[in-house]
């Protein structure tokens, strides 16, 4: 687990420790290789400008939960900016299920789906410099959330770094460009938190760095209005888990004064699934029971083992 000794903090993306990953193979560009082996160029334009969009998926029973919904988003985020994969979906599941079958995997899997434009021939920011074609590289983890997350929770602080405007850069790019998180991330550690909570432009609660955010208030679930934030995957399921439930759920904006007094807070990400919070800016967050969430976990749990089973229907072909 990579919880820090001294400060006892721990992240969304923290991990109980898998001696197996030592011994990784990763994919690039085609070829699997082994972890200390897998390059990519100095000149890739990943390295050198952050050019690029990445995906998070998790693999169960030897299927990635809710793929169809991450490869909309890759795709989408690949075509808005003009960043050619150069292959279709099918291309990449078969990348994904060759890399798991080199490491023997077939649940409690993490991977990180990376796609950059490429290497360049110069080292310069024009995106007609990359000219070779696309850089695709596929790590995969023996993945699970540390046990210490459940239980304790995340500390979260206000920072003063904001998820931006669209004509900026538009939150909703799962890009490689993660600087402003990066900024908000140091800047919650230095406050001795665990996590950044971003605000949006106006000054409404947004997101964290690493995850999106809800509070539950009064049997009610908010969330941000989703016009500033990473769109996540997991978010998505959640809030048409509560529409489908009965559980009220609202896409709005809400002040810290809200998040303060609220019942219950949560972080939702395709990693921890939904992570609860213990406070904001050492304000703890209701009584530490979590009714709401940990009904919301339940019904994600069978989400995904309904998508589970369903893709498992659909590999087997017709009876």
């Amino acid at each position: 687990m990579t919880t820090d000794p001294e400060t006892g903090s721990l992240t969304t993306h923290d991990a109980e420790d898998d001696a197996r990953n030592r011994d990784i193979r990763i994919y690039v560009n085609g070829e699997i290789v082994h972890r200390d082996d897998a390059k990519v160029s100095v000149y890739d334009s990943g390295f050198m400008l952050g050019d690029g969009m990445w995906e998070g998926l998790r693999l169960y029973d030897g299927h990635w939960a809710f793929f169809d919904d991450h490869m909309d988003r890759f795709f989408n985020s690949c075509k808005a900016v003009s960043l050619d994969v150069g292959m279709d979906r099918a291309g990449i599941l078969d990348a994904l299920t060759r890399t798991a079958a080199a490491n023997g995997m077939t649940t409690d899997v993490h991977c990180r789906l990376m796609l950059t434009r490429g290497v360049k021939v110069k080292p310069f920011q024009h995106p007609s410099l990359s000219r070779s074609g696309p850089t695709l590289v596929i790590i995969m983890e023996h993945s699970k959330p540390a046990d210490g997350l459940a239980a304790r929770g995340i500390r979260l602080a206000t920072v003063p770094q904001v998820r931006g405007l669209p004509n900026s850069q538009d939150a909703k790019f799962n890009s490689h460009s993660k600087l402003n998180c990066v900024i908000a991330c140091l800047q919650a550690e230095q406050a001795g938190a665990d996590e950044g909570l971003m605000l949006d432009p106006h000054g409404f609660v947004n997101t964290t760095n690493a995850c999106n955010f809800f509070i539950v208030r009064r049997g009610e679930v908010w969330t941000s209005s989703g016009d500033y934030c990473m769109n996540g995957v997991t978010r998505a399921k959640v809030i048409d888990l509560c529409r489908d439930n009965g559980i009220p759920v609202f896409e709005k904006n809400y002040s810290l004064y809200e998040a303060y007094g609220a019942d219950e807070a949560f972080l939702t990400g395709t990693f921890g699934a939904q992570t609860p919070v213990a406070e904001i800016d050492g304000k703890p967050i209701g009584s530490g029971d979590r009714p709401v969430m940990a009904r919301i976990r339940d019904l994600y749990k069978d989400l995904i083992r309904q998508d589970i089973a369903a893709q498992a229907v659909r590999a087997a072909g017709p009876a």
